[in-house]
């Protein structure tokens, strides 16, 4: 059977590929909004979509929920409670400025027992690497993690990592912890910043901005080099 994509259909199956789950509302809100009867629209095109084999779907979520067709999670997993709430945090910050370079599960060390990420982008200009914390865990596992961290800083392999610029001195992304728990960690090494939404964090250096904004420039520098321009 021969079928024509269109351009939106492709960048649909891309999302839900790169998300590895997409609920039904997500994508209306960022494929389909600008429509006269979005839902309808985005219930028409997905339903193609899924009969063609192109997506795979589970209906144990209320709107239904999309998955890649080569998922390797089971339809009533709570693996896909974590890839909707990274898909949370990615919509929040499109409300502000689509992120760039999204890399979801992110794995720079390239191994086991490294830090994994939920999320990598380039955001606002800054790089970040996002931990999403729903449970609440001892101050030790969360300082084991900030660890993590500075022994990968330590390594200077994140100098090489494929978004880098070559034209630019290398930078270590910020690390922020989506919490609504505030926990005692530190680093003097990198940059660990705590917030329950991206919307915090806007309003937290916007605010921040309106204080400084007479006495130093927007972007704010760590004392490893971390820039974080969000302004």
């Amino acid at each position: 059977m021969s079928f024509r994509l269109s351009q939106r259909d492709k960048d649909i199956i891309g999302f839900i590929n790169q998300f590895r789950a997409v609920d039904r509302d997500s994508l209306v809100e960022l494929f389909f909004k600008q429509l006269k009867s979005p839902i309808n629209a985005c219930n028409s095109v997905m339903v193609r979509l899924y009969r063609l084999g192109l997506i795979e779907r589970t209906q144990q979520y209320s709107p239904t929920v999309y998955l890649p067709v080569d998922a390797k999670i089971k339809k009533n997993s709570q693996k896909i409670l974590h890839f909707l709430s990274i898909l949370d945090i990615y919509k929040q910050m499109c409300t502000y400025s689509a992120p760039k370079q999204v890399i979801v599960e992110d794995k720079p060390t390239g191994r086991k027992g490294g830090i994994e990420p939920d999320l990598f982008c380039i955001f606002k200009g800054s790089p970040f690497w996002i931990e999403i914390q729903r449970n609440q865990y001892s101050e030790q596992k969360m300082q084991d993690k900030v660890n993590f961290y500075e022994e990968f800083f330590f390594s200077n392999e994140w100098k090489t990592l494929q978004w880098q610029l070559e034209d630019r001195a290398a930078i270590f992304p910020s690390v922020i912890l989506i919490t609504p728990i505030r926990y005692a960690i530190s680093s003097e090494h990198i940059r660990i910043i705590q917030v329950a939404t991206i919307h915090e964090l806007m309003d937290k250096y916007k605010g921040s901005g309106k204080q400084q904004k007479d006495a130093r420039p927007r972007t704010r520098a760590s004392s490893s080099g971390i820039k974080i321009s969000l302004t």
